[in-house]
C-alpha cells in the first residue's frame, strides 16, 4: 500500500512516505454536549468535527523495533488505540501482539493509557507519542495509506459497470453526490468466472458500534456475501470487513480508516454443478483488500445468508443496503472463459 505522512517529526527507517496535507482542525469543545446518535454519519471530512482528525493510522519506533497504532474515534472525544508490534497490519505487525489503550480527549490532545503504555495524539493528529512502562519511549507520525490498486482503469476487454456517469448497468442503481454509486442495487447482467474490481468508502459514524457503523455488503452472484464494513481497528473476524459471513475471516484485517477510498480485488470461480444441479466442485475466491491477499482461494461450499439467491449458478453483483450511506465507485469486471 501506498503511504503519506504528515510533519516529519521523526524518521521511519526505509519506508516510502511522501507529504500531505492534514484534514481541518476544529474546535476540541464542538459537539461535546451533543446527544450520542449512533445514526449520524459524515460523509466529509470537513463536516465530521475534531475527533476525526485525531482517529488514523500512525507507524514509527518503540525504542528500535517498528511500531504502528491505529486510533478509532469513539465520539465526543472518546478513542481506542491499538499499538501494532512491528508495524501496521499488512506493513510489518507480527500478526499475533496488539495493545488496546483507551482514551480521551482533555487539554488539546488525546490522552492513552493502559496495559502498560501511556501516550498523546496531538489535537491536529500529526504524531502520537509516549512511553511503556519500563520509559521506553515510541514516536509514532500519521500516514495516509492508500491500495497499490486505487483508481486502477480496466484493462483492454474489461465490463466497465460504473464510471461515475450513469447507472446503466445497475437495478434500481441511483448515482449519489453526483457520481458515486448508492448500496441497494443489483447488475443488469448475471456473471460466472470473473475478476472484478470495486471501490468503496464506509461514512464516519463514530457513535456507532460493530454492525451499525458503515454496514453494506458485496455479493458474489448475489449470493456469496464480502463483508463492506468499517471495521477499523477491530479483530478482523468474518462479520467485519473482509470477512466471507459465517465462513472465513480475512487472514488480516485491512481496514483504513473511514471515508478513506478502499478497494476490493476479486478473482471468482462458479460452482459446478452437473445436470442434476447437484455441486461437483465449491466455488473459489481470491480476494485482496487494498492490495493484500486476505483470502487465498477460499472454498465456498455454500452460498451465504442474506443473497438473493442460492443456487449456485450464476448471479449478478449485489451491493447491499443496511442503512448506512455507503458509497461505491471504479467498478468493472473481466469475464473469464468457463473452465470446466
Amino acid at each position: 500500500m501506498q503511504i503519506t505522512r504528515r510533519r516529519c517529526l521523526v524518521p521511519l527507517g526505509t519506508a516510502a512516505i511522501a507529504a500531505c496535507l492534514l484534514p481541518p482542525l476544529f474546535s476540541a469543545s464542538a459537539g461535546a454536549a451533543d446527544k450520542p446518535n449512533p445514526k449520524q454519519a459524515f460523509l466529509d471530512a470537513d463536516a465530521a468535527g475534531p475527533d476525526f482528525a485525531i482517529q488514523g493510522e500512525y507507524e514509527g519506533t518503540h525504542g528500535s523495533a517498528k511500531l504502528g497504532a491505529q486510533v478509532i474515534a469513539l465520539g465526543n472525544g472518546n478513542f481506542r488505540a491499538v499499538l501494532y508490534t512491528g508495524g501496521l497490519p499488512g506493513a510489518g505487525w507480527d500478526g499475533k501482539t496488539k495493545i488496546s489503550l483507551p482514551g480521551q480527549f482533555q487539554a488539546q490532545q488525546a490522552e492513552f493509557s493502559g496495559s502498560g503504555y501511556s501516550g498523546t495524539v496531538t489535537a491536529s493528529g500529526s504524531g502520537f507519542s509516549g512511553k511503556d512502562d519500563q520509559g521506553v519511549a515510541f514516536s509514532l507520525n500519521k500516514v495516509l495509506r492508500k491500495s497499490p490498486t486505487l483508481s486502477a482503469r480496466p484493462p483492454e476487454g474489461a465490463m466497465v459497470l460504473f464510471d461515475g456517469t450513469d447507472v446503466k448497468h445497475w437495478q434500481k442503481g441511483k448515482l449519489e453526490e453526483g457520481d458515486l454509486l448508492g448500496v441497494g442495487t443489483r447488475t443488469k447482467q448475471e456473471f460466472r468466472d470473473f475478476e472484478l474490481h470495486l471501490e468503496f468508502r464506509t461514512p464516519f459514524m463514530p457513535f456507532a458500534r460493530g454492525q451499525g457503523r458503515g454496514n453494506s455488503g458485496m455479493y458474489l452472484l448475489d449470493q456469496y456475501e464480502v463483508q463492506v464494513l468499517d471495521s477499523f481497528g477491530l479483530e478482523g473476524v468474518d462479520n467485519e470487513c473482509g470477512g466471507i459471513y459465517k465462513v472465513a475471516r480475512p487472514s488480516v484485517n485491512m481496514c483504513l480508516p473511514p471515508l478513506s477510498w478502499q478497494t476490493y480485488d476479486v478473482e471468482f470461480r462458479a460452482a459446478r454443478l452437473d445436470e442434476n444441479g447437484r455441486q461437483t466442485a465449491p466455488a473459489v475466491a481470491t480476494i485482496r483488500h487494498n492490495g493484500v491477499v486476505i483470502h487465498d482461494g477460499l472454498e465456498l461450499k455454500s452460498p451465504t445468508p442474506g443473497g438473493g439467491r442460492n443456487d449456485q449458478k450464476p448471479g449478478p453483483l449485489f451491493l447491499q443496503n443496511h442503512g448506512d450511506p455507503v458509497r461505491f465507485r471504479n467498478i468493472w469486471v473481466v469475464e473469464k472463459q468457463a473452465a470446466e
